[in-house]
């Protein structure tokens, strides 16, 4: 796990976002001592987002399919 203190957190922000992306955790250590952790937020997604499919289907052919298939 990567320390960096406050101004070079500062000065290097893009470096340290990756660094604690790669390794989950960055120390930011002030001056006064005091130590803060930069940890990456997880996405969250819902299990039902998925990508959609382009058809070319209609409505009514899409009511028939349905219908058709509780008469089974």
């Amino acid at each position: 796990m990567q320390v960096y203190t406050y101004s070079e957190a500062r000065q290097k922000l893009a470096i340290v976002l990756k660094q604690a992306e790669n390794s989950g955790k960055v120390l930011i250590r002030r001056k006064d001592g005091r130590t803060f952790a930069l940890i990456p937020e997880k996405i969250v997604s819902s299990p039902l987002d998925v990508p959609s499919i382009n058809v070319n289907i209609t409505s009514n052919e899409i009511v028939d399919i349905i219908r058709e298939g509780r008469e089974r």
